[in-house]
């Protein structure tokens, strides 16, 4: 695994090492030993797969409110998705800062996100799958979010959204002060 630091403090693109024969490919997905080299600590206790029927499907911005709770691993095991993720953390260096990454079944990338920061994404392609590994377990008391296009954020969606949930599009507007 090659990991490339992004502009989020701690965010960081995976590049998984792809292996092939005549069977198909083989690829790690997680080690734990791989994330402790570069200083991650990250215990993997829960796993989500979402599953996309339609290009052009928004999963909104939600994080933890405790921020310090939910780091998470995110691949797109089929199809394509634009991931959208915004920096929360009031003491880190790349505060509000936004980074979009591509992530699809022929790239095979994996993104790390710290814990204190949202995440959205929006499918690019039909039936898309996107996997996660959670660092935390999902506590709904604690689940916040907010608007997809805040217009603070002035995140530049490649196609426009075309299925949202009703409660996404009840979000709040993004706010820093409101973490």
């Amino acid at each position: 695994m090659k990991f490339l630091k992004k502009k989020i403090e701690n965010l960081y693109l995976i590049k998984t090492n792809t292996f092939s024969d005549i069977r198909g490919t083989f690829r790690r997905g997680f080690c734990e030993n791989t994330l402790l080299k570069k200083k991650i600590k990250f215990k993997c206790v829960q796993t989500n797969i979402s599953e996309n029927l339609k290009r052009g499907t928004l999963r909104g911005f939600h994080y933890n409110k405790n921020l310090r709770k939910e780091p998470k691993i995110i691949t797109c095991l089929r199809g394509e998705i634009f991931l959208s993720v915004v920096d929360l953390r009031k003491k880190s260096n790349s505060i509000i800062d936004v980074i979009n990454i591509k992530l699809n079944s022929k790239n095979k990338n994996l993104v790390y996100v710290p814990a204190g920061c949202a995440s959205a994404f929006l499918t690019l392609k039909n039936n898309s799958i996107v996997y996660y590994l959670m660092g935390n377990y999902y506590e709904k008391k604690n689940d916040k979010g907010f608007l997809f296009n805040s217009k603070r954020l002035k995140i530049n969606w490649p196609i426009k959204p075309k299925i949202i949930s009703k409660k996404d599009l009840a979000l709040p507007e993004f706010d820093e002060r409101k973490g």
